[in-house]
């Protein structure tokens, strides 16, 4: 365990499994203390263990995305007991249903843009003024390739991400003038539970592990680093200004 993040507070949506799984860990490991969100008590459970015999802390939020006054709560919660917020690494997200755009049932369309939109706008909402409360803020999104490809079949997932990015590019402007820095990571193609339901015929173990990506996404929450604005995309390992994205 490192002291990299010694005193830091990081929330990590969607930390039961995949990305967020790992993630939660590498900070953990790296000293912060990490508010790990997602709605499958099993899989937080299991983190905390592996957290705690690692030598790290970690705080429990079983909370459903689209409980949006759970999350109001959520920074509430943080503001009375840290009074601020260091990190925040929005990865929860559902592929929700392929299909042509015309068939899409618009229930399931609708589930795409409030896990995938609305959550993490209202999530923003609730813990920018935490943020701001931070010497050295951090927002990583978690995006996808999706929305530059806009392949065929994937539309209500692509323009979910399109969406977040938007938020994302605008979260930036907005805080030009504080100590917060924000980026977008692309993990491309994982070992994950979404990947097998988008690609059922995909060896998963062809694919990298969601642990590979850990390390890239601990650079972007470290005090010193001035990454914002900026793409990551993690098979190319490649950084790129927002305006580079579609090129």
């Amino acid at each position: 365990m490192t002291e990299a993040l010694k005193g830091r507070v990081a929330v990590v949506t969607g930390a039961s499994r995949g990305i967020g799984y790992y993630a939660a860990k590498e900070l953990a490991a790296n000293g912060a203390h990490v508010i790990a969100v997602a709605r499958t008590v099993g899989g937080l459970e299991e983190l905390d263990d592996e957290i705690k015999a690692a030598g790290g802390s970690a705080t429990l939020v079983p909370l459903d995305m689209t409980d949006y006054d759970g999350l109001d709560r959520l920074g509430a919660a943080i503001y009375e007991r840290w009074q601020k917020l260091d990190i925040l690494v929005a990865n929860a997200g559902i592929l929700g249903q392929t299909s042509p755009l015309g068939h899409i049932d618009p229930k399931k369309f609708d589930q795409v843009m409030a896990i995938n939109v609305t959550a993490n706008w209202r999530l923003l909402r609730s813990l920018d003024p935490l943020l701001r409360q931070s010497d050295a803020g951090r927002a990583v999104f978690l995006t996808s390739s999706a929305p530059h490809k806009c392949k065929a079949y994937w539309g209500p997932y692509s323009m979910s991400k399109s969406a977040l990015e938007a938020m994302a590019r605008t979260y930036v402007n907005e805080t030009q003038k504080t100590p917060i820095r924000t980026i977008l990571v692309n993990p491309g193609p994982m070992r994950t539970a979404m990947r097998a339901r988008a690609m059922p015929g995909e060896d998963p173990e062809t694919l990298p592990h969601p642990g590979e990506l850990s390390p890239a996404i601990l650079r972007f929450c470290l005090p010193d680093s001035e990454a914002n604005g900026l793409y990551y995309d993690h098979p190319s390992g490649k950084l790129r200004e927002f305006q580079q994205i579609a090129s």
